[in-house]
């Protein structure tokens, strides 16, 4: 009787432990995710969404460590030098095409060091201005700045930054000049805007959402391509403004020379992630869509939007080193 109960007792734990879901092995070790950009930002946020995402998918940990600085390009040479068995990648976002024009020179080359896995959102932005702004609407505006060039100031959130790029193409767009005033984030040059010391401003949906329907700024355009469902009362600057457009974009790349069935798996990963319901209630609230592609369409978008931003960063007139 006792051997026998040894027996069945063996036999329930080795069932038991064949129940337990099919994670990694201890000792395999966590795939990273390296986000350049402080915890809580919009690019936080979407590294740590995917990442939930991701562990379930692939059974592996899946981590967030954040390394902020030099506009997201730390965090872009660490993983441009990791290892290329892809438990190393980067999350990243607009200023990754931005800054290849814009810093005079960078210890990577943002299409040959890196192996695009997918996109992960898009998000597009608004255009506010001063409660008392002479104008109520984007036709209004263009004909006050050209009158008066460099009279009218647009607050950025931080130079390079996917909303001083927007700032840029519109008045190259809208064939106009303002007074660039950069801030330290966000929340200064909106909170400079609200108490009436800068004229206009390209600000994320999250950050003036509070103030849509009410009196203390003005609402007068979106840059995507149609309106968006946060203001419906908004029209696309676009409509105004031939051509213009403008949104940020969230992405993950690994080290160039990865396998390509690691890329594959990865992909397959990050594409079935971005559609569950938890990652696209993250993005909705920002005004944004979940916007996934296939590793080849990624790299595509990559080479393009550099020399899109090329152009602009050149109208800027800005460098870093």
């Amino acid at each position: 009787m006792h051997k026998l109960f040894i027996r069945v007792s063996l036999l329930g734990a080795l069932a038991a432990y064949a129940a337990l879901p099919s994670y990694a092995a201890a000792d395999t070790p966590p795939l990273k995710l390296v986000v350049g950009a402080s915890p809580g930002g919009t690019t936080d946020r979407v590294a740590r969404g995917i990442a939930k995402e991701m562990t379930d998918i692939l059974k592996q940990t899946v981590i967030v460590e954040n390394r902020p600085g030099a506009g997201g390009n730390i965090a872009a040479d660490a993983v441009a030098k990791a290892p290329k068995d892809g438990n190393t990648l980067l999350v990243s976002f607009t200023s990754f095409t931005v800054n290849a024009t814009l810093y005079k020179k960078l210890p990577f080359d943002p299409e040959k060091d890196f192996t695009p896995i997918s996109m992960l959102a898009e998000v597009p932005s608004v255009l506010i201005a001063r409660k008392d702004f002479p104008a109520d609407n984007i036709s209004g505006l263009i004909e006050l700045a050209k009158k008066n060039p460099g009279k009218y100031s647009f607050a950025i959130g931080g130079v390079g930054s996917s909303l001083h790029m927007a700032t840029a193409s519109f008045e190259m767009n809208a064939g106009i000049k303002g007074l660039t005033v950069p801030y330290k984030g966000t929340a200064p040059a909106l909170q400079d805007l609200v108490g009436g010391q800068v004229d206009l401003m390209f600000a994320s949906a999250v950050n003036v959402m509070p103030f849509y329907g009410g009196d203390r700024i003005k609402f007068l355009g979106v840059t995507s391509p149609k309106s968006m469902k946060q203001f419906p009362s908004l029209p696309p600057i676009g409509d105004t403004v031939d051509g213009f457009s403008s949104k940020a974009w969230f992405g993950m790349f690994g080290p160039a020379g990865m396998s390509k069935e690691r890329v594959d798996q990865l992909n397959q990963a990050v594409v079935e992630g971005a559609k569950r319901a938890d990652f696209v209630r993250l993005i909705e609230p920002e005004g944004g869509t979940v916007v996934t592609n296939t590793p080849e369409q990624f790299a595509q978008f990559v080479s393009e939007d550099i020399k899109r931003y090329a152009k602009v960063v050149k109208f800027t007139g800005v460098t870093a080193d």
